[in-house]
């Protein structure tokens, strides 16, 4: 369906994107996560052909995007982040005119623009002018604008920005209703929203793709250790002591002194020990009330913390590098500068 190849984007000296190379499956839902200016934007720029790549090739359901532009942008719905609206037309008149522009067929026109204001909840406020509508009510008239003429994949960036809490869950609904029937990008930096909506995640850092798998394996990946939350009754406060007595135990730290007399624990032990059986065994022992025990989930945002650093870290140890190299390049020619002149 799309096929992302090698794709660089640069600014003079800046590379904005660099070597970028990823696929997506009919029907797929995918999220393309990143901090601010991972180059997320910019890929989605040139997915719809605003933007030229400096190099690489981007082709949207076989048809080339620079070479066959005409064809590849009707296979494309876009929704930018910035919701640019006509103020002055209502709501109907805004998504009659899109299906104007992408040449929708005139007998077709009217029934087509009617099924994109049902399908994006939009019939109640069609006669309302676009610059009167409230936020979450203005992204759905620009999701509205990115489905005319029934386009086969839709870019979505930035969908939910400025929404409150009960926008956000409309909009996100709609976009897992949308997902049935096309194949779906988002870019955004809302975890929670990329974790529940899409299929898979591709996140970008500095231009370059850091990872792409299912939220659920990205946040089984970047699992490192056994994470046990245990909330216990402890009256003699003999718990910070049991990690001497169950000897897999590598870390144990009060997280929280509740204000019912208990105390939650986080407890951190190798990936290769289960400590749990232990825990049953030994507190009750020591005089120690277990009320609850579970483990600790790591989330999205937990591996894309991670992730992210990951590549932060190299990127800073190679510049390091670099500078240390120039530094020491640069002492040696001093002193060969010097043994020539003695």
């Amino acid at each position: 369906m799309i096929e992302v190849k090698n794709v660089t984007k640069k600014y003079g000296n800046f590379t904005a994107v660099d070597n970028l190379n990823f696929t997506v499956q009919e029907g797929e839902i995918v999220g393309l996560l990143g901090p601010n200016g991972a180059g997320k934007s910019t890929t989605m720029n040139m997915m719809t052909g605003y933007i030229e790549p400096t190099n690489g090739s981007i082709s949207i359901n076989g048809y080339d995007i620079l070479k066959k532009t005409k064809k590849a942008k009707k296979q494309i719905g876009y929704m930018p982040e910035n919701v640019p609206l006509y103020s002055e037309l209502t709501v109907k008149e805004f998504v009659s005119y899109m299906a104007e522009l992408k040449l929708v067929k005139r007998a077709k026109r009217k029934e087509e623009v009617q099924t994109i204001l049902k399908e994006t909840g939009l019939e109640e406020v069609q006669n309302k002018l676009t610059r009167n509508l409230s936020r979450g009510y203005k992204q759905r008239v620009s999701m509205a604008g990115a489905l005319v003429g029934n386009p086969d994949v839709l870019i979505l960036d930035e969908p939910t920005v400025g929404l409150d809490p009960k926008q956000i869950i409309e909009i996100r609904n709609l976009i897992k209703k949308l997902g049935k029937k096309h194949t779906v990008i988002i870019s955004s930096h809302i975890l929670s929203e990329i974790s529940q909506i899409c299929e898979r995640v591709i996140i970008l850092n500095q231009g370059k793709i850091v990872a792409i798998d299912t939220p659920e394996n990205l946040e089984e990946k970047t699992k490192e250790k056994n994470v046990l939350l245990v909330t216990v009754e402890d009256k003699e406060d003999k718990m910070p002591n049991i990690k001497d007595k169950i000897k897999d135990i590598q870390e144990l730290d009060m997280v929280k002194d509740n204000e019912d007399g208990t105390k939650q624990y986080k407890i951190i032990s190798d990936p290769q020990k289960d400590v749990r059986k232990s825990l049953f065994e030994i507190l009750p022992k020591e005089g120690i009330t277990i009320f609850e025990l579970k483990k600790a989930e790591i989330t999205l945002e937990d591996a894309f913390i991670k992730l992210v650093d990951k590549t932060e870290n190299k990127t800073d140890s190679k510049a390091e590098n670099k500078t240390k190299s120039k530094k020491e390049k640069k002492e040696k020619n001093k002193k060969a500068e010097k043994g020539g002149k003695e």
